[in-house]
């Protein structure tokens, strides 16, 4: 992988990761933008414990922009987009409109690949490999700003997950807090830790989810299942057997095989909703829609979640679709908006025997 980092008109960075090690990035960008300008806030609600971001400039983003417009794609002549070069295998740059920015933390977009008409399904192996050593590249280069807590590498595909640019990417947020998602998770671990003398729950989550009927698929280094109690459709986690907190401690078999693992993955969630007599049970419906999100372990002290450390978190990555039937969609309403309380249409048993039907033959 060979990395090369520039600046785009307007100052923000902008990084190229490249699969050839020769390759050559000198392009500028041409467009005269002015200095970005952000209004981004964190305030703390008090009674929930959580943190709102508060962005204002962002009603102004890009909005579903036409194909020939994508500013994703590379630069081509004079039509001019965020990436200066004619083509790119993954770039990474400062988001324009971002959430969390300064001393609030530091938004970034995740290009995969420079065909605006591809998944991340559609990577190759050396793809979807080099997608993953810029997570992790990312992940390690802000954990080092002194305003960040937390990194969280994610993907959102589809429109109706609220995606506003069609072109292949992800997202990186850099929080200056630990999410409270994740605190949920430590506080757990921690209770579990104290009540049996020492165990990991993430380990005991792991064995129960190797050993029943929710498996989807299995690697020798990484396993796919379905949580025993789903809160999405179709919601699958991805975990390395052997646990480590984030990234930047996957060994090099880990890193191997992961692409194999988890691009099967995607490609089965595309086929969730074929029709199984030879017709499409989805016929005309766009491709499922989706969020993968990575949870790594906060980067900050944990000193508020006792007899917890780094290293009793584990890496896994959370895929789930909001689609749960053909042509219907899974809202949160009351139960869930309201109270944080999912109600799942699917049985997580099902959800997995369908995902392992749609195996690659």
């Amino acid at each position: 992988m060979k990395k090369t980092s520039t600046r785009l008109a307007d100052g923000r960075e902008l990084i190229y990761y490249d699969l050839r090690d020769d390759t050559v990035r000198d392009a500028v960008d041409r467009r005269p933008l002015d200095r970005t300008i952000t209004t981004s806030e964190v305030r703390r609600d008090v009674l929930l414990g959580d943190s709102v971001a508060i962005a204002s400039h962002r009603q102004g983003r890009t909005y579903h922009p036409p194909a020939d417009e994508c500013p994703l794609c590379p630069t081509r002549g004079e039509r001019l987009s965020e990436i200066p070069d004619s083509s790119y295998d993954v770039v990474v740059f400062e988001n324009r409109f971002p959430s969390l920015a300064g001393d609030s933390g530091r938004c970034e977009v995740v290009c995969f690949t420079s065909d605006h008409d591809a998944s991340f399904a559609d990577l190759t192996e050396e793809q979807a490999r080099l997608v993953l050593d810029a997570w992790t590249d990312r992940t390690s280069e802000l954990s080092h700003l002194p305003s960040v807590e937390q990194v969280f590498c994610f993907e959102n595909r589809g429109e109706e997950i609220g995606v506003t640019l069609g072109h292949p990417h992800g997202q990186i947020y850099a929080y200056p807090f630990t999410t409270p998602r994740t605190a949920l998770m430590l506080r757990s671990l921690a209770a579990h830790k104290e009540a049996t003398g020492g165990e990991n729950l993430f380990d005991t989550v792991l064995e129960q989810g190797l050993a029943g009927e929710r498996v989807v698929l299995e690697g020798e280094h990484w396993v796919a299942f379905v949580p025993y109690a789903a809160h999405w459709p179709y919601e699958v986690h991805l975990y390395p057997k052997r646990r480590v907190p984030d990234l930047l401690a996957l060994d090099e078999a880990a890193r191997t095989e992961f692409p194999q693992v988890y691009l099967e993955l995607l490609r089965r969630f595309d086929r969730i909703f074929d029709g199984r007599d030879g017709g499409k049970e989805g016929a005309g419906e766009p491709p499922t829609p989706y969020i993968a999100a990575w949870h790594q372990a906060p980067f900050g002290t944990l000193e508020d979640f006792d007899g917890v450390t780094r290293d009793d978190f584990a890496l896994h990555l959370e895929l789930f679709t909001i689609r749960r039937t053909s042509g219907k969609l899974k809202f949160l309403a009351g139960s869930e908006s309201g109270m944080n309380v999912f109600i799942n249409d699917v049985p997580p048993e099902r959800a997995a025997e369908r995902l392992r039907e749609v195996a690659s033959s």
